[in-house]
């Protein structure tokens, strides 16, 4: 049997993130907590703690007792405040990380098994790569979403699943684009809002426009696609975009496909590290979203207002 004493103490020491402070919070001495937690760790039979300089950092192990901890004296806490016959079950938590300028709308087809479930907790970190794969190495995020996939390191065996892609468009403003579909006179003669030089998608863009011989004008070069969206829902140029991103205006009518340009798509990974301890419920995530009939569904799609009510613009 567990001591759950040993537990508290390590419980307190991962939260407070020192053993001072843990010390200081439980009103015993440093030396009482330290020996606590080498009990904990021998009972367990695996480390829980790691020295990273003058800083305590959670070990995958570490990490994953934190989990139960969590849900332990929650309950506890629960039990105390109330004593009550339908004490919902311990919940799962999914902890993922999103590249800043990854599409919300990919983030929520990603979720959607997981979403509305009393069950399951989820947690969202969004960021740049480099701080993101941080988080994923100290184990804080279980995921990571990228349309980038990470550079190779031999330290760090990164495992990256392809799990969508989706098509890129030329997309605009009805007042701009009208009924056209010749994407090709568009590109030449209107402004264009395009993803920045960093985006596996403005290569492809470039070689197309190259291919084609054409030198339109980039109104604005984004690399965030929410922000991308809103310009061309305010008409500052032509979009060249993955049809996800814009799903919402393009059921409402406010935007309009011209077409979809040819060999341009946008790449969709699901980054993790090799664990001891898989969570079952990140690894059913990335097998749905992965799997052929995710990648070929789209989402679902939103209703169209009554008539006679106005479509509220949806939120970036």
């Amino acid at each position: 049997m567990i001591n759950f004493g040993h537990l508290r103490y390590f419980w307190a020491v991962a939260h407070e993130g020192s053993l001072t402070r843990a010390a200081a919070a439980l009103n015993v001495s440093q030396s009482a907590v330290s020996v606590q937690i080498q009990k904990l760790e021998a009972s367990l039979g695996r480390p829980l703690f790691e020295r990273q300089g003058r800083r305590l950092v959670l070990t995958e192990a570490g990490r994953r007792a934190l989990d139960h901890a969590d849900a332990i004296f929650e309950v506890g806490g629960r039990l105390m405040r109330s004593m009550r016959s339908d004490t919902q079950p311990a919940r799962q938590v999914v902890r993922v990380g999103a590249v800043a300028t990854l599409s919300r709308n990919f983030q929520l087809a990603f979720l959607s098994p997981a979403l509305h479930r009393p069950d399951v907790g989820i947690t969202i970190r969004s960021g740049a790569l480099r701080v993101l794969l941080r988080l994923l190495e100290s184990h804080q995020i279980d995921v990571l979403l990228s349309n980038v996939a990470p550079p190779r390191d031999k330290g760090l065996p990164w495992l990256t699943r392809l799990v969508a892609q989706q098509p890129v468009s030329l997309v605009g403003h009805r007042d701009r684009v009208g009924r056209s579909r010749n994407w090709r006179a568009l590109l030449a003669r209107e402004p264009l809002v395009v993803p920045t030089l960093e985006s596996g998608i403005r290569a492809g863009l470039d070689l197309l426009l190259h291919s084609l011989d054409l030198s339109p004008t980039f109104a604005a070069e984004v690399d965030d696609m929410a922000m991308l969206r809103l310009m061309v829902r305010q008409n500052v140029g032509i979009g060249v975009v993955p049809s996800i991103v814009v799903r919402d205006e393009l059921e409402s009518g406010d935007l309009r496909q011209v077409a979809r340009l040819p060999g341009l798509r946008e790449t969709f990974y699901a980054i993790t590290l090799p664990r001891q301890f898989v969570n079952p419920m990140v690894a059913g995530l990335i097998d749905a979203a992965a799997s052929a009939d995710a990648v070929a569904t789209p989402l679902p799609a939103v209703r169209r207002p009554a008539a006679g009510r106005k479509s509220r613009a949806p939120r970036s």
